[in-house]
Formats: C-alpha cells, sequence, structure tokens
C-alpha cells in the first residue's frame, strides 16, 4: 500500500488557445509540508483549483488519496481540506456555531470531533466569541479548524500566512508543523513568502511560466549554488582597524561595520586569510560565517526574477 498522498500527473490546463499549466507532475507523502511556489501568474493557482476541482482538467489526472479527481471526484475530495485565500466565514456567529453549520455537511462529523479540531488549533478560549470579535491569525486557524473537521488526508492552503503579524505566522507554522508530525496530515501551501517557506516545509516545487523547474529539499536548493555564492565572514580581533587595513592592502575585499570586520571572499581563501592575519600579529577573537544563500536567493536565479 502506497503513501502517496498527492499524485498529479502530467498536468495540462489550456483556456482558449492559451497554455496555463503544462506537464506538472509533484507526488506528496503522508506527513509531508510542500511549499509551492513561483511568481504571479506562473500558475499556482490554477493548479491548485483543479486539485480542488474548481477548474476542469485538460489532459493528466490528479489522485488524491488514491482516488482521481477525473474519476472518482467524490472519494478524492473526501481526502481534501482546503482554504483558498481567506476563510469565508458568519461573523455574527461564534466560532463554535460557525464549525457546527459546516460539520453538518459531513456525516462522519459528531460534536466530539468539533472539540478535537477546536482543541488542535488552539482556539479553545474564543470559540464560542463572536467571529467578528477574532483578529486574522485566530480567523485562520478557525479556517483550518472547518477544513479539519472530515479529518482529510491532505490540507491545501493558498497564502495561509497573507495579512499576519511576525507572531501569527510564528503561530500559524508551528500549527502547521504539529499536524504534519502528529497526526500525518500533508500539506500543500502555495505562499509567496520565501522566507517562511524555507522555515516551514519539507520539499519545495518552483513552477515559473507554468512549469515545474524543480522540486528539491530546502536544504537541497539551499546547497544548488552554495559554490557561486560569495562567502562572508565577520571577524573580531584584538584591532579591528589593523586588520581591515593589511586586508585591504591584500586586495582583499572587507569593511568595519559595527565591532567587527565583514570580509567578502571565496570559501578557499578563508585558511589564506587567517594566516595574513596572525603573520601580521592580528589576535583574532572570533570568526563567523554570514549565511548569504537562501530559498530567496535560489528562487531569484531559477526564475530569473531579479533580473
Amino acid at each position: 500500500m502506497t503513501d502517496e498522498v498527492l499524485k498529479i500527473e502530467k498536468l495540462k490546463k489550456v483556456i482558449g488557445n492559451r497554455t496555463i499549466v503544462s506537464d506538472i507532475s509533484i507526488e506528496l507523502k503522508s506527513g509531508e509540508i510542500f511549499g509551492f511556489l513561483g511568481p504571479n501568474g506562473a500558475g499556482k493557482s490554477t493548479t491548485i483549483k483543479m486539485i480542488v476541482g474548481l477548474s476542469k482538467i485538460t489532459e493528466g489526472n490528479i489522485y488524491v488519496g488514491g482516488c482521481s479527481v477525473k474519476e472518482d471526484f467524490k472519494g478524492a475530495m473526501r481526502n481534501i481540506g482546503c482554504i483558498v485565500e481567506n476563510p469565508d466565514m458568519y461573523n455574527y456567529m461564534s466560532g463554535l456555531d460557525n464549525l457546527k453549520i459546516f460539520a453538518r455537511i459531513y456525516k462522519c462529523v459528531d460534536e466530539a470531533r468539533i472539540h478535537e479540531v477546536v482543541k488542535i488549533v488552539d482556539l479553545e478560549r474564543a470559540i464560542k466569541d463572536k467571529v467578528k470579535t477574532y483578529s486574522l491569525g485566530m480567523k485562520q486557524r478557525l479556517g483550518i479548524a472547518q477544513a479539519l473537521l472530515h479529518s482529510p488526508k491532505l490540507l491545501i492552503l493558498d497564502e495561509p500566512t497573507n495579512g499576519l503579524d511576525p507572531a501569527g505566522i510564528k503561530q500559524m507554522r508551528e500549527l502547521l508543523r504539529t499536524l504534519s508530525s502528529e497526526t500525518g496530515l500533508t500539506v500543500f501551501v502555495s505562499s509567496h513568502i520565501l522566507g517562511e517557506m524555507q522555515q516551514m516545509c519539507d520539499r519545495v516545487g518552483i513552477i515559473h511560466k507554468g512549469k515545474i523547474i524543480t522540486i528539491k529539499s530546502v536544504a537541497e536548493l539551499l546547497n544548488m549554488t552554495q559554490k557561486d555564492e560569495k562567502t562572508v565572514l565577520i571577524l573580531k580581533s584584538d584591532s579591528n582597524e589593523k586588520a581591515f587595513s593589511i586586508l585591504t592592502s591584500a586586495n582583499i575585499n572587507s569593511s568595519i561595520l559595527g565591532d567587527g570586520v565583514h570580509i567578502e571572499t571565496t570559501k578557499e581563501r578563508v585558511p589564506e586569510i587567517v594566516k595574513i592575519l596572525t603573520s601580521a600579529g592580528i589576535a583574532i577573537l572570533g570568526m563567523d560565517k554570514q549565511e548569504t544563500n537562501s530559498l530567496e536567493d535560489v528562487f531569484m536565479k531559477l526564475t530569473g526574477e531579479g533580473k
């Protein structure tokens, strides 16, 4: 028995004479958080709409929990919980009453399950308050509770941290991490906040002009261009001014910032730099590497968006 929760095979969408997405193939396992990244107009939303049945598939197929979206639509949708953009709720009703209304859609959801999802998203204190009193972060968590009511295998979120403050983003990240690790829920999340995706996701797929450029783990993506990246060292010594002068004389790009010397070089020249400074009598008190490669850097290079 396979543990594939989502399988997309050679997906294609054509509207009129325009191809929106072409030859997209993705496989997600149980408990994985997958980030779907791409610039505006790349085909992210179109792909999501085909997964959840809001847009017809032109070619290819999508399987959710082993059920084909084209051939067993109801079976596939039973395995999906989804929030596209902002969750819609009745603001004049309590969070609990909203969940009870949604629960009526499913035969398998009882009151115990409602209280279970409320606890999962940490809304126990506010669940009887009217939704109009909720912060944006609380509304997002209520939306996730609604999407989890029927115990889906796959949770699809489109820009879940949009508009959230840093605390709300952190809570969302921790919630999704907990859901994936403790319940085996697979999360497919589309976002443009690359720094957040770097912290949240196990793997990332980058889509550009309707086609998948690459699908790799975050660690693999960050290592892809590591050889091309400059190494930035932050040096602390007993005389930063003297160290700066020596490095400049050796044609090594450096500058004094704060209480340290920032050195831009290559990884291969680091031993040479240490030797130059120690030979000149400079006592090195500390040397840290500043991370210069991020998911945003890789994204810009792969898509050409930084040009």
